[in-house]
């Protein structure tokens, strides 16, 4: 049941007899307490001036915390910003295929600090380095089981991969292995970032700057197919 004298059409002794009766009233209602206009000549209000300052003081606090948040992430936006920049111009340097991935390899390790790369590419050239980062599978993605429905959505991936995922692109690592991106580089291959920190890569996270760096990877080996 409705409470008494809560309707259209209240007087303004109902509305007073209402708030006595319910003194917790404004702290349900907040931006009502701001609105409120008071009598200066009432020193009674004194505590609900307080009550409105202390509201504003509140918000104030939140609306401080929540701009330097975003001044946080444009910062770290500019900053990727950059490094993707660096990274392009790397792979433009490259004259070659085995230039290219080690371009590659070396960007996305110095300059992002990542600490596990590897980069599958579905096509060879003798002059490609032996290394753990780079996985040459002239087969293609049918080589891949594992990442069929990877290959198939064609959108990075961000998380924890399963154990056999894990033990294909990094062996005799995979245990290190905490957090991984997936970035598809079209029929071309694929790159993959592992990450020692279970939190730095998780399938929340935004993936605008992982589909620019998956798409300059494309475009730089797409020159040598």
């Amino acid at each position: 049941m409705n409470e008494p004298g809560i309707e259209e059409g209240l007087t303004a002794l109902e509305v007073a007899s209402y708030l006595r009766r319910h003194p917790a009233f404004l702290n349900e209602f907040p931006d009502l307490a701001i609105a409120l206009v008071l009598p200066r000549e009432q020193g009674q209000t004194a505590s609900l001036a307080s009550y409105q300052l202390e509201v504003l003081r509140d918000k104030n606090r939140e609306l401080t915390r929540r701009l330097r948040e975003l001044i946080e992430i444009a910062h770290g936006n500019e900053t990727l910003m950059v490094r993707v920049h660096a990274l392009t111009l790397a792979l433009m340097r490259a004259a070659t295929l085995p230039e290219t991935a080690v371009a590659i390899a070396a960007t996305l390790t110095e300059d992002f600090s990542t600490e596990f790369v590897r980069l599958v590419l579905f096509r060879t050239d003798p002059n490609l380095p032996v290394t753990d980062w780079l996985i040459v599978e002239p087969v293609g993605a049918s080589a891949f089981p594992a990442f069929a429905e990877f290959f198939k959505c064609a959108e990075p991936l961000c998380g924890r991969l399963q154990q056999e995922k894990l033990e294909t692109l990094f062996a005799g690592k995979a245990t290190q292995v905490h957090s991984t991106a997936l970035l598809p580089l079209g029929t071309l291959g694929m790159l993959a970032i592992g990450s020692h920190d279970a939190n730095r890569f998780h399938p929340g996270m935004g993936t605008v700057f992982l589909k620019l760096i998956g798409d300059a990877v494309t475009a730089a080996l797409a020159r040598f197919t």
